[in-house]
């Protein structure tokens, strides 16, 4: 036996680190087996070559496709992503209720569309007015966080909500501002200029009436150079004190942190990727109304960064995918039932994994649905004489599952809400066989809801879906998808 001392491995912890997170790639506990190869191999993969891959993957999605329906969803998928990076800078990276942020979007595009359009008769180029927008948002951003730098929380929740009115009461009334038209209120600004680079006018549509893909490259682009600006910022200096800002401002300040300036600088570069944002959809909407910023966008935002995770970059463009796949998922009956149904039995596997309480819960419902219905007919003829909602052999085999009345009665939305709410409480509270049994009347009436209620009203479906999802996430997972883990005392 040797005993010469192995000097390659540690023999204490290193200098100014705790042992363990000095030790943190020995101790780290990996995956074993295929999956575990995996999750090593992609964790070397810088993060420039997912970037890269991502917006190639965005960029060839429409080349084979001529539908303009699809097209415009990958446009607007691409306003959401920067949309949200703006707001994880604010919310985050520095840790500020902002729920005005919608508001800087709006200054973006009516600033572009007061100076490039026939309202005003200024035509700047884009190339310049893209920038210039961006300079006003930031600014923007700056004196609206000015007055209220010292305001933490709820507070500061207030007053950027007011600011956010104050957005939409100038809009709504800019018609008439000492007799002069600014926004032509509820009319909207008509005629914006199209983008034009160099002297190159981008049409928003093609010879054939299609939808120009020209404007998703150029958001794409933009995409593309404010992720990385922002991925740089976030390893910086500034961007590690807006992290320990969010985690306790009063720590930060002790330590000698210009508190006040980190808020101002948070304010202004959410602010500034908003306004940009903004110039993309005046340009290709050729018009723009007080209408399109009002408050279930900023729900919507915040929903995506929410998901996605705080504080990543990476979450919150995964987030605004999903968000807005699903949200045009769900304007389909078809595509919404078939989702909804997915959905059900994968929570369902997701909890019970494959075991016999997953097929007690699955069949138990299946057969309480068929019972229930052959009874109501039994009774009263029109009580299942209904008809699904829209065509399609998902729809039919749901009629013929689940109760579908002819006419059903006004108290039945209601009341079935009221009793599937109660339902879902009574599950919390109890637990063991009881609890299973009484998940399938629950299961079978969220069928019933769905089916009768939710799908005849598919705008106001699909924000309920996206919070139910929502809610069911943040319970099994709060950071979100790709959050940043904190340390909490509970």
């Amino acid at each position: 036996m040797s005993d010469e001392r192995d000097d390659t491995q540690p023999t204490g912890p290193a200098l100014g680190k705790d042992e363990w997170v000095a030790r943190f790639g020995a101790n780290r506990v990996r995956r074993s087996g295929a999956l575990g190869v995996l999750e090593q191999r992609l964790a070397t993969v810088s993060w420039w070559a997912w970037l890269t891959l991502f917006v190639a993957v965005i960029a060839a999605l429409p080349l084979g496709i001529e539908s303009g329906y699809v097209r415009r969803v990958a446009f607007d998928t691409v306003v959401l992503m920067l949309l949200a990076l703006g707001l994880n800078i604010v919310v985050g990276w520095g840790g500020l209720l902002d729920l005005g942020f919608v508001a800087f979007y709006g200054v973006g595009a009516y600033a572009y569309a007061l100076l490039a359009s026939d309202h005003s008769g200024i035509h700047l180029p884009s190339i310049l007015l893209i920038p210039l927008v961006a300079v006003i948002g930031a600014l923007a951003g700056w004196l609206v966080g000015l007055p209220s730098r010292r305001l933490l929380g709820d507070y500061l929740a207030i007053v950027t909500l007011f600011f956010f009115q104050i957005f939409l009461t100038v809009t709504n009334n800019g018609d008439n501002v000492f007799g002069a038209s600014i926004t032509n209120g509820p009319n909207g600004l008509l005629n914006i200029d199209p983008l034009s680079f160099f002297g190159w006018t981008i049409p928003r549509s093609t010879s054939e009436g299609l939808f120009n893909v020209a404007y998703i490259y150029v958001a794409l682009a933009f995409f593309g150079v404010v992720y990385v600006a922002l991925r740089f910022v976030n390893e910086s200096r500034t961007g590690r004190a807006w992290r320990s800002l969010r985690e306790d401002p009063l720590a930060a300040e002790m330590m000698g942190m210009p508190v006040n300036r980190l808020k101002l600088l948070a304010f202004a570069f959410g602010a500034g990727v908003a306004a940009l944002t903004g110039t993309f959809a005046s340009a290709l909407n050729g018009s723009v109304f007080p209408q399109n910023f009002e408050f279930p966008l900023l729900i919507t935002v915040y929903t995506i960064v929410i998901l996605g995770g705080q504080g990543s970059q990476v979450g919150v463009v995964l987030g605004a995918v999903i968000v807005s796949v699903l949200l045009e998922v769900l304007r389909d009956a078809n595509d919404a039932r078939s989702l909804f149904y997915v959905a059900l039995v994968l929570g369902l596997y997701g909890a019970f994994r494959a075991s016999t309480r997953l097929v007690v819960v699955l069949g138990g419902t299946i057969v309480l649905g068929f019972v229930l219905r052959t009874v109501a007919g039994a009774i009263d003829g029109s009580w299942t004489a209904g008809t699904a909602e829209d065509a399609g052999r998902a729809a039919h085999l749901a009629a013929e599952w689940v109760i579908v009345p002819l006419e059903p009665a006004r108290w039945l939305a209601p009341a079935a809400y009221l009793v599937l709410v109660t339902l879902v409480l009574g599950l919390t509270l109890v637990g063991g066989r009881l609890r299973l049994a009484a998940l399938v009347p629950t299961l079978y009436l969220a069928a019933f809801v769905w089916e009768n209620v939710l799908l005849a009203k598919p705008e106001a479906t699909r924000y309920i879906v996206i919070g139910v999802i929502l809610v069911g996430l943040m319970i099994v997972r709060p950071n979100g998808l790709l959050g940043e883990k904190r340390v909490e005392i509970v």
